[in-house]
């Protein structure tokens, strides 16, 4: 299912964790066992065949009934449950997953975590594909008929300029229009949220630059090689940078995302809600409380839901 999802066996083998080989020599074994090729190997990218596509679908079966037999039993006694998939967008990597984590550990004594940092996008495609089983991500629309959503928190996205660019007086856009934008990459939902938004809102603006790394944009901004806009995670995130750069409300009309969690319907009990809940008070203190305190123009932009 992996190498069928990734179209890729090296691809297959970062998601299991396993090399290569390992991946080629299981699937060289599979394909004895029902006596015909599963793959079109020689394709780029990788292709199934007629019995790889019949396969797939009776994978997807087996695996559906499997996480459903899981789910009875985790229902029936939370206590028991022996792994937990999470997946966190990368914006909580430092402040909030660790202790998250450590609350969920003392809750579940027994239970192994099983840790997924990505784009939210990401996550949200591997919870689809029940790789995960909880994702705590932006939303992105309307949410499926079999998931529980749980929203955390919503954030107002800003601007960051090299400090000095903005001045007290005159148009702001104007004013940023004197250098370029350092977009946040639109291979990712965010960035196209961005682009989006800009699109409906603004005049064309420069851009020069297009990456997926938070630091990274902050740094050229701090250097004085352009402007960007982010969400205040993004900020806190890159605390460092917080002296040479200017942050000012989005000169356009607002633009918001909402963090939530979401977990696949009934099949985990109240452990979703009950993870949402624990969220709350993490945030408020390592997220929210010191972005007001160091923007407090941000107040209206950045609250809990």
């Amino acid at each position: 299912m992996a190498a069928a999802d990734e179209r890729s066996i090296s691809a297959a083998a970062r998601r299991l964790g396993a090399s290569a080989s390992t991946v080629s020599q299981q699937l060289s074994n599979l394909e004895t066992a029902v006596g015909a090729p599963l793959l079109e190997r020689s394709a780029r990218p990788l292709r199934l065949t007629r019995a790889g596509e019949i396969m797939h679908r009776r994978a997807q079966t087996i695996l559906a009934e499997a996480a459903q037999a899981r789910a009875e039993l985790a229902m029936a006694d939370l206590a028991q449950l022996t792994s937990v998939r999470l997946g966190m967008i990368e914006d909580f990597e430092a402040d909030v997953t660790p202790r998250l984590l450590t609350h969920m550990a003392g809750q579940l004594q027994d239970c192994q975590f099983l840790l997924e940092t990505g784009a939210s996008h990401s996550l949200h495609d591997q919870l689809d594909a029940q790789h995960l089983d909880i994702v705590v991500a932006a939303q992105l629309g309307d949410s499926a008929e079999w998931a529980e959503t749980h929203p955390l928190m919503r954030e107002g996205f800003v601007v960051a300029a090299p400090r000095g660019l903005l001045t007290g007086a005159g148009d702001t856009l104007d004013q940023l229009r004197t250098s370029p934008l350092i977009h946040y990459t639109t291979r990712h939902y965010m960035g196209r949220l961005i682009a989006a938004h800009l699109a409906r809102h603004a005049a064309p603006i420069p851009r020069r630059f297009e990456l997926d790394s938070y630091h990274a944009i902050l740094a050229l901004v701090a250097q004085g090689s352009g402007w960007t806009i982010l969400p205040p995670l993004a900020l806190m995130r890159a605390r460092r940078f917080a002296g040479e750069i200017d942050v000012r409300p989005l000169p356009l009309a607002p633009l918001t995302r909402t963090i939530a969690l979401t977990a696949r319907q009934g099949v985990l009990g109240n452990m979703p809600a009950e993870v949402a809940a624990t969220l709350a008070p993490i945030l408020q203190e390592a997220v929210v409380a010191p972005a007001l305190d160091r923007y407090p123009f941000m107040r209206d932009a950045l609250a809990l839901l």
